[in-house]
Formats: C-alpha cells, structure tokens, sequence
C-alpha cells in the first residue's frame, strides 16, 4: 500500500512503494544451455499485488545427434529462470533536506509584506529608508521595487488563509508517520539530482516524435484500431504512436519505441499523442469514472527555458472531459499556485465541463525526515501544490440527487503529504486516495500523463517517460 496513514486530515503516501508495488518481476529463461533457447520473458502479478513466476521455458531448438546424457541436462535445465525484477531508483526521492531560499533580501521582503497584510489588511507597505539610503542622499537613487503586481498580492492573501490549515493538518499526519517510525531516524548524505546518471533518451524525444507523426497520417486515420498485447503476443511489443496501446492481460511486459524498452503494466493502457490527435481514446468508446489532468499551464519560467510546450486556457477548454466522462465522473486538476490557474478551473473550466461541487486539495511535500522542502512562508516556491476536485454534474441530474450507490462526497481542504520525486513533474499515485470517492471498478483515465498506473489508462505526448527502463535498477538472480 502506498498510503502510510490516513487521518481526517488527509493522507501520507509513499510514491516509491506504490511504484514498486506494481510487480515489474521479470522471469527469463536461461539464455542458452545445451544448445536450447528460450521464450520472451513474461512478468506477471496476481490480484493481490503478489508477484508469480511466468511460463516455463520450452525448446525451440534440438540437435538430433544429441546423446541421452546431453538431453537430460537440457531436461535439468529447463527449470532454471533468471529473475529480474526492476524497482525504481530509489536516488530519486532521497530528498533529505530541505531546500535554502538563496535570495534572503526578497524573502525578508515578502515576510515583512505578508505580516503587513496580517496586520492591516491590504494596505499598501510603506517604504523604510536603510542605511544605505541616508549615506547616499547626494547619490543618483535607484528604482526600488516596493510594491507588489496584483497576481503576488492575489497569491499571498491566498496562502494566508490556508497557511493555517496546512501547518496543523500537516504536522498531525507527519507525527502520525513518525509514531509508526517511517521516517529516518539519522538522514544519510544527500544526493543532488545532477548526481544521478540518467540517459539523455530517458528525458526528450517522445514529445518530438508526435509531433512528426503528424505529418505522416495513417490512411484511415479514423479507423485505426487498439493495439491489444496479450498472452500470444511477443515480447518486447513494438509502439505504434498515435494508437491505443493496451495490456489485457494479467502480466506486466516490456514495449520498445525508438529503439528504447518501457516498462508496461498489467491491465492498463496509453496512447502516445498530443491535444490534437485524441480522438483514438474517443472513438473507444470508454466513459471514465475518474479521470485526472496534470496540463502544461502557462508560465514565464517555461516560456524563458523552453523545457516544454505549454496551453492556453483556451486549448486547456477544448479537451473533450464531457465527453470521456462517465455519469458523476470525478475529475481532479493539477493546479499550479498561481490564482490565475486557479481561478481559471474554478470559474471558467469546470462550468465549462459541467462539474459541480468544488473542492481544493493540497499536495505537501516533505523530506525524508518530516521537514517541508520549502519554508512554508517561502516567496520563491511553495511546499505545496493545489488539486481541485469535483463531479461531472449531467444536464438532467438534480442538485440533491440521491440513490443507492451515491459516492462519498468530497471533502474541502484534504492534504496529501508525500516525499516528492525529483523528477520534474512525476506526480505522487492519487488511485489509492480516491477509489474511495468514486463507484468501485470504474475506468480511470490521466490525461497529460508520464508514467504508467496499472488498472489506468493514460495519455500525453510524453505519456512512456518515467516508464523507461533506464529510471529503473533490475536486480537479478539466478533460481532453479
């Protein structure tokens, strides 16, 4: 499980178990003995989350010259596997401490503007002359920024009416964790994500190549069909962008692309394309009891680093939720902690897609011992993210609706509290959180995705990225 504790104050999650829990044990044959090869490999899973071996290796290939006691040592040797199982980089959530504001001048400026708010409301700051300022009269004065842009004012009145509910709520799952002793008692040496050797495939090229896939349409684009792997298929199973790729069985399995290898859950699915070739998960003809939205919002850092594409609001308005969603869809969108966004999805997108019933969850992110990652009063980034939730309200439903199998309704101000991944933008696993908000055994669907769920059908133009095999640590040993 990858929630540690579960407190009317929300949840702690651990991202790195739910990640390994999902049974990427790979059993293969023995390369070659006695002149014999082997069948693909096959991972499997049981309902339980257990992990089992796969198929036994056959013979493929005997000389009939061999002698008897050649024969019974390929017979011997027909039950010798190698295990490999893959779990993922641990280095990638050792986050053991907290990271220090490096500009203090700007933080001791927005503290002294929050405490002002605190005390007077929204009064403008006054200006206070330093030292400096008296020693420099005669001196040419420079521009000093004392006041801040309405979208920071709109930021910080903000935190300050939540500040409260996530210091308590925070610390009351944290000691809770403590207590049952999972956090580190001494934290070991730090490592920086510019220590950790990772591929350059791992990190670009799959967007890249949606966008070239674009420019060569299949002929009958509109009748593309699933690309279903199952117990007949080989492996490793080649992608084909632009279409459903789904796993219907009950193992896991190993894709390519490129030339690279992807780690595939068992009962889950992905289409690899961007916001204009989605119409393969329409024409499906699935309707999604949860479906979850991690968008590229708009910003100035992405717009200067040009790390990544981003949408207008506008292109954000155009996904088809509506029309993915099943009756009482629960939809949950990321939310960057700028009020613009925020204020967006709860004014303008969600009316938009006729979902009722808002509510504002936090993701809090800690370190390995207990200790935000920001400050929680930082000017520069935030501890936390916001999540908001609600349902696809059907034009024909009443308010107050009541029935036999009505869901839970959705909590205000719920925290989940997790150890981050340092990878950018690898959010923590929401499926166990909120199967108890939705009907059991509905579709769940991520749109924007990088990695894969079991169980979850995913999409994005990046959606295979934390799935590759090189974010992983195959660990192998011999068995008979």
């Amino acid at each position: 499980m990858s929630v540690i504790c579960r407190l009317s104050a929300g949840w702690l999650l651990d991202h790195l178990s739910f990640i390994n829990k999902s049974g990427y044990e790979v059993c293969y044959s023995s390369d070659t003995f006695g002149g014999t090869s082997f069948e693909n490999p096959i991972i499997t899973t049981s309902p339980n989350g257990n992990l089992n071996m796969a198929t036994a290796p056959s013979i493929t290939n005997t000389c009939k010259n061999n002698s008897l006691s050649e024969i019974k040592v390929m017979e011997k040797n027909e039950d010798k596997t190698v295990k490999k199982t893959y779990i993922f980089r641990e280095e990638f959530f050792n986050v053991l401490k907290p990271h220090i504001a490096t500009d203090f001048q700007s933080e001791k400026q927005q503290m002294s503007f929050v405490d002002n708010l605190e005390n007077s409301g929204l009064e403008q700051q006054k200006e206070v002359k330093s030292d400096s300022d008296v020693t420099a009269k005669t001196k040419k004065k420079r521009k000093r920024r004392s006041e801040f842009n309405q979208g920071e004012r709109d930021a910080m009145e903000y935190h300050l009416k939540i500040s409260s509910v996530i210091l308590e709520s925070s610390r009351q799952l944290i000691q809770e964790a403590l207590r049952s002793g999972y956090f580190q008692s001494s934290p070991r040496k730090h490592i920086c994500a510019s220590n950790i050797p990772v591929t350059e495939h791992s990190n670009c090229g799959l967007a890249e190549l949606c966008e070239m896939a674009k420019q060569f349409p299949p002929e009958n684009e509109r009748e593309q069909k699933v690309n279903r792997i199952n117990k007949e298929s080989s492996v490793p199973e080649q992608v084909q962008v632009s279409c459903i790729t789904e796993n219907t069985t009950n193992f896991a399995t190993i894709v390519t692309l490129m030339g690279q290898k992807y780690l595939f859950p068992p009962k889950s699915a992905f289409l690899l394309s961007d916001i204009s070739f989605m119409h393969p998960l329409l024409d499906n003809k699935k309707k999604f009891g949860i479906i979850v939205l991690d968008p590229p919002w708009e910003n100035k850092s992405v717009k200067r680093s040009k790390r990544y594409s981003y949408l207008t609001q506008w292109q954000i308005k155009q996904i088809p939720v509506p029309a993915l969603a099943a009756p009482d869809c629960l939809v949950v969108t990321w939310v960057t902690n700028r009020q613009k966004h925020l204020k967006f999805v709860k004014n303008e997108l969600y009316p938009h897609w006729s979902v009722a019933g808002m509510v504002e969850w936090f993701w809090i992110k800690i370190t390995k011992s207990g200790e935000f990652v920001f400050p929680l009063n930082s000017f520069h980034k935030k501890p936390y993210e916001v999540l908001v939730l609600g349902r696809v309200q059907r034009k024909d439903d009443l308010p107050l609706r009541i029935s036999e199998d009505q869901m839970l309704p959705l909590p205000d101000q719920k925290l989940i509290v997790s150890v981050p991944c340092i990878l950018h933008s690898h959010k923590p696993p929401l499926a166990e959180v909120l199967k108890e908000f939705a009907k059991p055994d509905v579709e769940c669907l991520e749109l924007f995705a990088r990695n894969l769920q079991p169980g979850w059908t995913s999409w994005g133009n990046e959606v295979l990225k934390f799935q590759n095999v090189d974010y992983f640590t195959a660990l192998q040993n011999n068995t008979d």
